[in-house]
């Protein structure tokens, strides 16, 4: 036999023996997504824990012990022991509430509904709902939003809990609350519902549950909607074509037998269908305490120049600069920035300068209406309450494009409504620049001259 050819024989060899040797998860198609994330692994686990504290001090949960609760954690166990990555120490808990509803924290504490329970046929739907979540964890969707945000803020009150009271980063116990229940980060873009879908397609082949069931569950909700799921469905927003979606994910691998619903699945569906009072829980309202108007809001006549790399604006000079001028920046007057019952900042009167990345980059003439649109939609997403009021109007500002839209919100001065004026101004990049100016409804005539003159000053760089 030549030399040539017994390389050739033995590079064969080789390499049908890596091949019986790869792991089943190694046959998924779809490789887990990476991005900038500011949070270390350390950390993401840290503020995990501490969110999944202050989620079961304020939900009815399950004991650890319980039946049911056993058997989810049973089923988590079995999708993460195939799913990618890093390992994460995951944990598995049941709410009694029959909102339809499940997720994962980041750095692996999951929070499994009664309600999610019970609106499963079968098996491999729950399963569904739980290898999505896992998807969210193992992909790091949530801190990787927050590390965006950073970057390119889309939040109104949010963005004053990031930034703190000194200007600088909160601190990773503060951050800790923004990760639980009813949290922006927990609420998807349709491009983290679409990986965690393919992903989650292939950790339930992997573990032997037919990935059909994820889509069959979110299109249930989706056709017969009800109490509960519009709550579901704005957190796990639908990417468009999910089934299809799934099947063609599910015709990359080999064919395979998958797991029947078995007996524990049809003695849990009728333990739950017997309790007592299924799903007695329900979400406890929390309240923003924040008494009265705070006093020292009126600017004076005098005004500042502020220089960000991004831009410049006038403002007045007994206000004051949260940010740096390499980030996101609010520019507020002593007590415009409030705390919250859960301790964190919201910004009450003042503005937000930041800038948004739009999906599609370019100088087409649809990019500052494309961008400001897709702003809304993320605006919206983190704050549900706000409507608009009135419709688009194209301004000019200094020279650049822009668009001028009027929104209300819900203020976090308890018992006011709140006025944002969202102002965006077309880059040369394709991205944008955006205003939003804040006040309660009652203050935001007085003010609106003062911002006025802000956005007069603003100059894009």
């Amino acid at each position: 036999m030549r030399l040539a050819e017994s390389k050739f024989l033995k590079s064969v060899a080789l390499a049908l023996a890596m091949l019986i040797a790869v792991p089943p998860a190694a046959l998924a198609r779809f490789q887990p997504t990476s991005g900038p994330d500011s949070i270390s692994i350390e950390q993401e686990i840290q503020l995990g824990r501490q969110a999944a504290q202050q989620t079961e001090q304020k939900e009815p949960m399950l004991p650890d012990n319980n039946e049911i609760t056993v058997y989810v954690r049973h089923l988590g166990e079995q999708l993460t022991a195939v799913a990618p990555g890093y390992k994460w120490p995951y944990q598995f808990h049941v709410v009694n509430t029959k909102v339809v509803n499940a997720f994962a924290l980041p750095g692996g504490p999951m929070f499994v509904n009664i309600g999610a329970i019970m609106e499963a046929d079968h098996e491999d739907e729950l399963a569904g709902v739980m290898a999505h979540e896992i998807s969210h964890v193992v992909q790091r969707h949530a801190t990787r939003a927050y590390t965006k945000q950073q970057k390119y803020s889309v939040g109104l009150g949010i963005l004053g809990a990031i930034l703190g009271g000194r200007g600088g980063l909160a601190s990773l116990a503060e951050l800790g609350a923004q990760f639980g229940l009813g949290s922006y980060f927990l609420k998807n873009s349709r491009q983290s519902e679409s990986e965690a879908d393919l992903l989650g397609t292939d950790i339930m082949y992997d573990a032997g549950y037919n990935p059909q069931g994820l889509a069959d569950f979110f299109s249930k909700l989706e056709e017969q909607g009800g109490q509960g799921t519009p709550q579901f469905l704005s957190d796990h927003p639908n990417p468009g074509n999910r089934e299809a979606a799934v099947q063609k994910e599910l015709a990359t691998l080999p064919p395979k037998r998958f797991k029947p619903d078995g007996p524990e699945f049809l003695h849990i569906k009728q333990l739950v269908g017997s309790m007592q009072h299924p799903g007695s829980g329900a979400p406890h309202a929390q309240q923003i305490q924040s008494g009265a108007a705070p006093s020292g809001i009126e600017p004076s006549g005098s005004f500042q120049t502020f220089q960000h790399n991004m831009y410049s604006v006038d403002y007045p000079s007994n206000w004051q600069i949260f940010g740096d001028p390499q980030s996101d920046v609010t520019i507020a007057p002593q007590g415009g920035i409030i705390q919250n019952s859960r301790g964190q900042s919201e910004v009450a009167y003042g503005v937000i300068i930041s800038i948004f990345e739009t999906e599609q980059r370019g100088n087409s003439s649809n990019s500052l209406d494309d961008g400001t649109h897709q702003l809304m939609d993320q605006l919206r997403q983190g704050n549900p309450e706000m409507r608009q009021s009135g419709s688009e109007e194209n301004i000019r500002v200094n020279n650049a494009a822009g668009k001028s839209i009027d929104f209300t919100s819900k203020s976090p001065l308890q018992g006011q409504k709140e006025r944002d004026w969202l102002v965006t101004v077309q880059r040369s990049d394709g991205n944008i620049s955006y205003l939003v100016f804040i006040a309660p409804e009652t203050s935001f005539g007085s003010l609106r001259p003062t911002f006025e003159q802000m956005l007069r000053s603003f100059h894009v760089k």
